[in-house]
């Protein structure tokens, strides 16, 4: 049962998120809040391992929910739930937009789904945000002092790698995820 289960909230995240891996962590958070499958801690970890591990971030999120829930078998229906609609919706996608390419309906339906992307995204980025500057969600956000919980060093080091990164576009991202993974060890 809990495999269907999974495979069920996986596909319908599937069918749901537009805009890469990113926009399922809002999904991810209220399927937590939803099943109790794991907590926002560990949504923060998968998070983490998900962008340094290689492969599409939304895919290693559901292998890594997947495995937590029901071991190796529910890591691979978690996956393969997530991925089956992309591969539905886009076999039918590339056979009718070949069609209707030049249709305004068309052409106005992909300029509205690039705000949702970015809405979720954005969203994502401020749930990472807030969990790992202020260890909360950003629903608790008004709930709580946020000096007092504020991690000085957290805020430091995503600033400096706001800045970095920014500074140095020619490097690989990876090499900012080692280099905080190597801080990660010593400071935390």
């Amino acid at each position: 049962m809990i495999l269907f289960q999974l495979f069920y909230e996986f596909f319908i995240t599937g069918f749901l998120i537009f805009g890469g891996g990113l926009a399922a962590i809002p999904f991810l958070q209220q399927m937590s809040e939803r099943t109790g499958w794991y907590t926002i801690e560990q949504l923060m970890d998968m998070i983490a391992i998900s962008e340094a591990t290689p492969g599409p971030i939304g895919v290693n999120m559901a292998t890594y929910v997947g495995y937590i829930v029901a071991g190796v078998p529910g890591s691979l229906i978690a996956t393969f739930g997530l991925l089956l609609p992309s591969v539905i919706i886009a076999l039918i996608v590339a056979r009718l937009l070949s069609r209707f390419r030049d249709s305004t309906p068309v052409q106005s339906t992909l300029y509205g789904l690039r705000p949702a992307s970015l809405g979720l995204i954005a969203s994502a980025g401020l749930t990472v945000f807030f969990l790992s500057i202020f260890g909360t969600p950003v629903k608790d956000i008004l709930s709580v002092n946020l000096l007092s919980i504020v991690d000085p060093i957290a805020l430091l080091l995503a600033a400096i790698l706001f800045f970095v990164t920014n500074f140095f576009k020619k490097m690989h991202p990876a090499v900012f995820l080692a280099g905080s993974a190597v801080v990660g060890i010593f400071v935390f």
